[in-house]
């Protein structure tokens, strides 16, 4: 990455030069979109959205901020406070935490019990919405999976899982099973489902055996010690396999199935299809 100072007359431009042959200038009266995280260095909506929100006429910048648990609650309230803020967009591991420092959520985010995207209104309050469940049955399909019809075993029961689960449900897989090694998590999902879906969902494990579509929404594969979720020996070629792991490029989970023969999406794909949703929630469309 390059920085380039453009100067005209009596401003100064800050101008980023990025690898991909696309520029971006700033100045005072820029807007910005922070996203928060604990870690913080995986996320792609800093160079992913900032230049599709650019491309519609926005004037904003999407700044990663790396925030512990314990501080949540302060740096929302001090975004609130600063007048060239739109919003906060949420990942790891704040998404539930999030929910509780919203004036107001959509009927999703409620049932859900968390959010990701976080807007200010007119008025000065958060606005939340669960948008992660959206984007990655819109990157499925563009990838070749339609979830109605499927078997679904979904691994993960945080902020991104519980939003992927509602989304197959409402997307119609005929049977969803839900696993994570945490049974108070994994549990307190189930009956947000039962309470909110139509499909009733089932006690999942590790085994992919009789599933039609199986979505890691863990963190396991971004360290290179990490486990895999499931047990990829007894994955069929036939079972598509995504993952929310955006780095490395290629998770594990999806190496491994790719050598098994089975169709993938990554989590940079996840985040394609995603980056449309995100850009229209802070445009109001």
């Amino acid at each position: 990455m390059r920085f380039l100072v453009l100067r005209t007359g009596r401003k100064c431009q800050i101008s980023w030069k990025f690898r991909r042959d696309y520029e971006i200038s700033y100045t005072g009266a820029t807007r910005l979109i922070f996203i928060v995280g604990d870690p913080i260095a995986q996320v792609k909506s800093p160079q992913g959205v900032t230049p599709v929100l650019r491309n519609r006429g926005a004037d904003v910048l999407v700044v990663p901020a790396q925030v512990p648990a314990n501080a949540l609650a302060d740096f929302v309230a001090t975004a609130r406070q600063m007048g060239n803020v739109d919003g906060i967009i949420v990942t790891l591991p704040h998404k539930f935490a999030a929910l509780a420092l919203c004036d107001a959520v959509s009927p999703r985010a409620a049932a859900i019990g968390a959010v990701n995207l976080m807007r200010l209104t007119p008025s000065g309050g958060w606005y939340g919405d669960m948008q992660d469940g959206l984007g990655h049955v819109a990157a499925l399909r563009q990838h070749g999976c339609e979830p109605a019809g499927q078997r679904a075993l979904v691994i993960g029961a945080g902020g991104a899982g519980t939003a992927i689960a509602f989304a197959l449900a409402e997307a119609g897989v005929c049977a969803l099973a839900i696993h994570d090694t945490c049974t108070d998590r994994r549990d307190n999902l189930i009956r947000k489902l039962k309470a909110h879906c139509p499909v009733v969902p089932e006690l999942g494990s590790s085994d992919p055996t009789g599933f039609d579509l199986v979505v890691n929404a863990t963190p396991m594969g971004m360290q290179p010690d990490d486990p895999l979720p499931i047990s990829v020996q007894r994955l069929a070629a036939t079972t598509f396999i995504s993952d929310v792991v955006t780095m490395p490029a290629v998770p594990p989970l999806i190496a491994a199935a790719r050598k098994r023969g089975c169709p993938t999406m990554t989590g940079t794909g996840m985040f394609q299809a995603m980056r449309n949703c995100i850009v229209d929630f802070y445009l109001n469309l």
